[in-house]
């Protein structure tokens, strides 16, 4: 039973109201005016609070500021007038969850303070597990209210304590290894390894041996025998990011540790026995990897026990000031500049941006912005994309005569197309065909590399 208070200057009406909550389940408590109602809350758990705009003494407004100033996570909606939209701006401005103008149907008053009332039940439930664990390390760095987080916060306490698999889903950025520790550090293995492997890094070749280990001999350059980061996980956790680009020879073998716990050092033969808990993480798509043939099915529901997907930043624009907050304290720290603070411009910047890379985007502009500040004060321009990303080019190809490398009767479209198709080529030949090495060195993301890869039909020669 969700507890609310109505506060209304006409007793009539809080009457009618009271008695249709009443009816609906809630408990009801009324007061005439702001004071009472001030009191109420001071005595009172609330779940949230609906009050009119116009009253004598106190109005909507100043009302919701001192809830606001006494607990700014209870949810207010406010009823307005239809002519006071502006109020009713205001009023979602000054923190009030939502507005309903004047006249409302029964059912539109009811969903709306039913859905008030559960995000503020979610939000005291991420308020408690967060307390719970706040000695140790497993949420640092996790910072946000939105729905979309504090059902992860809940996914986190839930799958910790077990053995189970987890597929952490998400743009690149959105902090896909955070959940990850954040599940071992609240895990009966949080005394034991956590160790991250980033399978996009390494090739092939090097991918089984990082993970496995090898003998001394089986391979050019293994001059002793060396333990992979499955027996260094022994008893721990692995964290396998962006495990979708694991190749399909190695997956099998993958497969293998998660059926059997065990498996052979790369030009061994002794079987190796490990209890190790399994995280994996990607950013691609994997049942549509599975679909094209290059993910394994049994291997993808053996990792995707328990899946948890991680909002892209602009999707909890919601939780902007508590993330600016989180990393201008950092380098206050960091840097030094215990007075640094953000200026109202650049925050109302911050929430237009696009922020393609996440939080790791996010992150990197704050501290790009708190280093090259003018004082302790992050402006607007400080960052303003154009100010962070020059538009300047080398100069190299000024002098260049085009006519010693062009055929004299070539196109633009011709040589443009020959020239990427070349520099990408290389660019995969150099890093052995590792994308997110040569997307990089290329200066681009690596999911236009293989954008370009297919158009151009590149493909690593057997």
């Amino acid at each position: 039973m969700y507890s609310i208070l109505v506060v209304d200057d006409e007793p009539n009406y809080l009457v009618v109201l009271s008695e249709l909550l009443k009816d609906e389940g809630f408990e009801v408590f009324t007061a005439s005016d702001g004071e009472q109602g001030l009191k109420i809350i001071d005595d009172v758990d609330l779940d949230i609070v609906i009050t009119d705009m116009q009253m004598p003494n106190m109005n909507g407004l100043q009302f919701l500021d001192k809830i606001k100033a006494k607990n700014p996570d209870l949810p207010v909606i406010v009823i307005t007038a239809f002519a006071e939209v502006d109020k009713a701006v205001a009023a979602m401005q000054a923190g009030a969850y939502n507005y309903l103008a004047k006249p409302f149907s029964n059912d539109e008053l009811i969903i709306t303070l039913k859905k008030g009332a559960q995000h503020y039940s979610l939000i005291r439930e991420n308020t408690r597990l967060r307390d719970e664990i706040k000695g140790k390390s497993g949420f640092s760095g996790m910072v946000g209210k939105n729905p979309k987080m504090l059902q992860v916060y809940q996914l986190i306490e839930k799958v910790s304590p077990t053995h189970a698999s987890v597929l952490i889903t998400g743009e690149s950025g959105t902090g896909k290894e955070l959940v990850a520790k954040a599940i071992h550090m609240n895990s009966p293995r949080e005394a034991q390894p956590f160790i991250a492997v980033n399978c996009a890094a390494l090739s092939d070749n090097l991918l089984e041996s990082e993970l496995f280990g090898h003998e001394k001999g089986a391979f050019t350059g293994a001059v002793s025998m060396r333990k992979g980061r499955f027996e260094l996980a022994d008893q721990g956790t692995i964290f396998l990011d962006e495990v979708g680009e694991i190749p399909l020879a190695l997956q099998a073998k993958l497969l293998r540790v998660l059926q059997e716990k065990t498996f052979e050092r790369v030009g061994g033969g002794k079987t190796i026995e490990v209890d190790v808990r399994i995280i994996s993480a990607s950013n691609k798509d994997l049942r549509e990897e599975v679909a094209g043939g290059r993910f394994r099915e049994d291997l993808f529901y053996r990792l995707n026990v328990i899946p948890v997907n991680l909002p892209a930043l602009r999707e909890r624009m919601d939780d902007m000031r508590l993330l600016a907050d989180f990393f201008i304290a950092k380098y206050q720290k960091e840097l030094a500049k215990p007075a640094l603070r953000i200026s109202g411009d650049a925050m109302k910047l911050l929430m237009k941006l696009p922020w393609e890379g996440n939080i790791r985007e996010l992150e990197n502009t704050i501290e790009r912005a708190a280093i090259l500040c003018s004082g302790d004060v992050i402006e607007a321009e400080d960052v303003q994309p154009d100010t962070l990303y020059s538009d300047e080019r080398p100069a190299w190809g000024q002098d260049m005569d085009l006519r010693q490398i062009v055929p004299e009767n070539a196109g633009l479209n011709e040589v443009l197309y020959a020239v990427e198709k070349k520099m990408l080529t290389q660019a995969l030949i150099e890093t052995d065909y590792v994308q997110a090495r040569a997307a990089e060195n290329l200066g681009i993301t690596k999911s236009l590399l293989q954008y370009k890869m297919k158009k151009y039909q590149i493909q690593k020669k057997k």
